[in-house]
């Protein structure tokens, strides 16, 4: 494969950003692109905001109330405002990137314009640590949730875990639309049972359960409200990342969106925004219905808060099964959002080229079945969902980190650029997101050291692999990495 500069090869290849030119038809820049080609035109805005739900709404259902043991609540409702505004300025600051470059590299492709081939692939890999391991630990949250619902007489275990790797990466394979229209089906089922879950659990709400958990007086700042002092909201703030985790990924859909330009920021807001009301009021009626001791423990929080330590009712019955429906619609989402990130970087030549090959459907065979493949080993092997989604966190956090300061490099770099779509704010709203995503990062070791060192070990032997092998193979025909070499020429234009 010659590695020079191509561009849009067929009507299925992305628009190169920025009026490159096009790659001569037959040539091979055209030809590898050709191989390497998604459907476009699949999505429109609404299914983009489902999407963006999907992503995150397995948090609500769980996970966050482990907060309550690390700041109780109001160490956690302060982490989960300050990680609901770092989302959102952070979502706000993608929206005018991916406006600008709507490819389906995402935040490796923001990173890559804005700080060159190690910042796209720092930012890339941190996105992929993130989306491979998160479906891993959901797998076996939904093995939980089988074998407590006593579903088909399953236990937890890797059939369960191989059932939900075949079936739903199935589902991609058959084609981006199907996939989303079933990913946004299981998520309004999902969002449904939290509202008549919170209208359920508000009749027995009582202010004076939020703050039962005893003080640590050993705690600095220490008080009824926050019974580990003002480190434990520090502490929480993973924990209030899980309302909101994975929303980011919307960008990824670009090259099968219609007119992206337009419909990734709609998308982005409207998902952003459910989201926010969603992790209030969840938040607020579980933990005032049951208590912050009653809840920091639960595996199924929400259940928990309905029936107590008694039988189980008609209302707790219905919200476990739709648990379980947030769960496959997260699990679901997220494989999707793997799958586009390893596309695009594997089609510019970070990882492996032959995992962006796409079948005749358009759909990243390889770039879905290899990192399934690793999810299922992972699930299997280790059974640890709690310590993957915290490694997940600490790959998240770093794009976070990354993404906003493309966006502050691009605004300074390219105040001229045409931008569709502009960040309210401007460098200011990315600022904060900056602030926090490094706020958060520096949160995971406190919350579990051993699983944010594996996370950087695993880091560290793909920056290796990038330093001494795959930097020097970069594709420049691919889109991400041809818009930015026109834009550096341009700039080396105007400097003359």
């Amino acid at each position: 494969m010659a590695e020079g500069t191509g561009a849009r090869v067929s009507d299925t290849s992305p628009a190169p950003p920025g009026g490159a030119p096009a790659a001569p038809p037959g040539s091979p820049e055209a030809a590898y692109l050709d191989r390497r080609s998604l459907r476009r035109g699949s999505a429109g805005w609404l299914l983009l905001t489902g999407l963006g739900v999907a992503y995150v709404v397995s948090g609500d259902f769980a996970g966050w109330n482990f907060g309550l043991a690390e700041g109780g609540f109001g160490g956690l409702a302060i982490a989960m405002v300050l990680m609901g505004v770092m989302y959102t300025c952070l979502v706000f600051s993608q929206a005018e990137m991916a406006a600008i470059l709507p490819t389906a590299g995402g935040g490796y492709g923001f990173a890559r314009r804005a700080l060159g081939t190690w910042g796209g692939f720092l930012t890339g890999t941190a996105i992929l640590i993130e989306y491979v391991l998160a479906p891993a630990a959901i797998s076996i949250f939904i093995g939980d949730y089988v074998e407590s619902l006593n579903l088909f007489g399953l236990t937890s275990g890797w059939p369960v875990y191989l059932a939900c790797f075949v079936i739903f990466i199935g589902i991609h394979l058959w084609g981006v639309g199907e996939a989303l229209r079933f990913s946004f089906v299981v998520t309004g089922i999902a969002v449904a049972a939290l509202v008549i879950f919170a209208l359920g659990a508000v009749t027995e709400f009582d202010g004076s359960r939020l703050n039962d958990i005893p003080v640590d007086g050993n705690a600095f700042g220490a008080n009824s409200w926050l019974p580990y002092g003002l480190i434990g909201i520090w502490a929480a703030f993973p924990f209030g990342m899980w309302f909101f985790l994975g929303v980011e990924g919307v960008p990824l859909a670009a090259e099968e969106t219609r007119n992206p330009a337009r419909t990734l920021p709609r998308a982005m807001a409207a998902a952003i925004g459910v989201l926010l009301v969603l992790a209030v009021v969840t938040f607020l009626v579980a933990v005032g219905a049951r208590g912050s001791a009653g809840l920091q423990d639960a595996g199924n929080p929400l259940v928990t808060a309905l029936q107590g330590d008694g039988e189980p009712t008609a209302l707790s019955r219905f919200v476990n099964y739709a648990g379980l429906a947030g769960l496959v619609a997260s699990f679901f989402s997220l494989i999707y959002a793997g799958s586009r990130q390893l596309f695009a970087l594997s089609r510019a030549g970070y990882v492996p080229r032959f995992l962006s090959l796409t079948s005749r459907r358009k759909a990243p065979y390889l770039g879905l079945l290899v990192p399934g493949a690793l999810g299922f080993a992972l699930a299997a092997g280790t059974g640890d969902g709690a310590r993957m989604l915290n490694m997940a966190v600490f790959g998240a956090t770093i794009s976070y980190a990354m993404m906003a300061l493309s966006h502050i490099v691009l605004r300074r770099r390219e105040p001229h650029l045409d931008r569709p779509y502009r960040t309210p704010g401007g460098i200011l709203t990315s600022s904060v997101a900056l602030v926090l995503a490094c706020a958060a990062l520096v949160a995971t070791f406190l919350v579990d050291k051993q699983a944010a060192f594996i996370a950087l070990g695993v880091y560290a032997a793909a920056v290796a692999y990038f330093a001494f092998y795959s930097r020097h193979r970069l594709v420049a025909a691919a889109p991400e990495e041809e818009a930015a070499a026109l834009a550096a020429a341009e700039a080396e234009l105007t400097r003359n």
